[in-house]
């Protein structure tokens, strides 16, 4: 069974910096694209930032290119997101996602089948 469970959330400053973790079990976590995925009050779940399944490549969001960095260790099975200069409206619950083996980058939501629960990220201003 593949489990994902995030960490890393909480209340934060404007210009403040937080890293998120995501640690993964159950499937064969190093030949596997991961995600991040964030759902403000009220919007739809939205796309920030993915990473393939050796580090090499990574894809941003315009919002937050720039101010956030995805990388993985596959040796301890984890995905991490690297959040500097953050402001109120990165304010929301940040999933992790997994996609089935492959070697390309995952930007689409429909694209991954497997997600963690969520942890929250709220920015003050």
């Amino acid at each position: 069974q593949v489990q994902l469970v995030e960490s890393g959330g909480g209340l934060v400053q404007a210009g403040g910096s937080l890293r998120l973790s995501c640690a993964a079990s159950g499937r064969t976590f190093n030949i596997s694209p991961m995600g991040w995925f964030r759902q403000a009050p009220g919007k739809e779940r939205e796309f920030v930032a993915a990473i393939n399944w050796n580090g090499g490549n990574s894809v941003y969001a315009d919002s937050v290119k720039g101010r956030f960095t995805i990388s993985r260790d596959n040796a301890k099975n984890t995905v991490y997101l690297e959040m500097n200069s953050l402001k109120p409206e990165d304010t929301a619950v940040y999933y992790c996602a997994t996609a089935p083996a492959g070697r390309g980058i995952r930007t689409v939501e429909k694209e991954y089948d497997y997600w963690g629960q969520g942890t929250q990220v709220t920015v003050s201003s």
